[in-house]
């Protein structure tokens, strides 16, 4: 099988690490199916930037998927729980999602199993993970091992590759890559609780990470921002 004729799965969260992912992963030579989950999240206008970037990235196949996990709540992302303003902290923040990336990995590979692709590719940071432990290479290994044991590809000798292309970059260097690969920040979008006027809080964890790596990069973000941090 040539390259070109390799399908990459991406876990596309419409969120600005998830859209270099997938330019990366279509700059390898890969044919893009993309995977969006609506999960009640109460930043739902990334699933706007999901579509947008999926047009735009010429993404064959893109599945929105309903998953409805304000049934659970326990996140300030799916329940009635402010989302903190004040910085960004070192333990593990309320907009956890519980399992997030567990449940969304496995649907991502159920996708790629369907899709006949063995490529996951999925925009997980170790270094600016802002505390979530779902974002740890551990826990990629740990999955990888899990869907090869649990599918019939795996079992029949073609196992999943998960790429983390971002595994190891600050947001700095996510930054520089964005503007490399030719994307327009504003396509992305990363707050937890934007404004009823449709902006970027600027002051939540993600906004915080985001505007800091643009900074460090010495880059301009085009998103509009409600107000920025101190």
């Amino acid at each position: 099988m040539n390259e070109s004729d390799k399908i990459a799965v991406v876990l596309l969260s419409g969120g600005l690490d998830s859209m270099v992912t997938a330019a990366l992963a279509r700059e390898q030579g890969y044919r893009l199916h993309a995977l969006t989950i609506d999960y009640g999240q109460r930043h739902s206008r990334e699933l706007q930037s999901a579509k947008a970037i999926a047009e735009r990235l010429g993404v064959e196949r893109h599945v929105l998927l309903p998953l409805d996990l304000r049934r659970f709540g326990a996140s300030a992302l799916t329940a009635d729980i402010d989302v903190p303003k004040t910085g960004v902290g070192d333990d593990i923040p309320v907009t956890y999602v519980p399992a997030r990336n567990l449940l969304f990995l496995a649907l991502t590979t159920a996708f790629a199993e369907s899709s006949g692709s063995s490529d996951i590719f999925i925009g997980v940071n170790a270094l600016d993970y802002s505390g979530y432990p779902d974002c740890r290479p551990e826990f990629i290994a740990s999955f990888a091992e899990t869907a090869r044991l649990g599918t019939k590809q795996g079992v029949e000798g073609h196992p999943f590759t998960i790429h983390t292309p971002l595994q190891h970059m600050s947001k700095a260097d996510i930054a520089r890559e964005c503007h490399r690969l030719g994307l327009d920040p504003a396509w992305s979008w990363s707050c937890y609780d934007p404004t009823p006027e449709g902006l970027a809080c600027g002051l939540c964890d993600s906004c915080r990470l985001r505007i800091r790596g643009f900074e460090e990069a010495g880059l301009e973000d085009s998103t509009r921002y409600a107000q920025l941090p101190d």
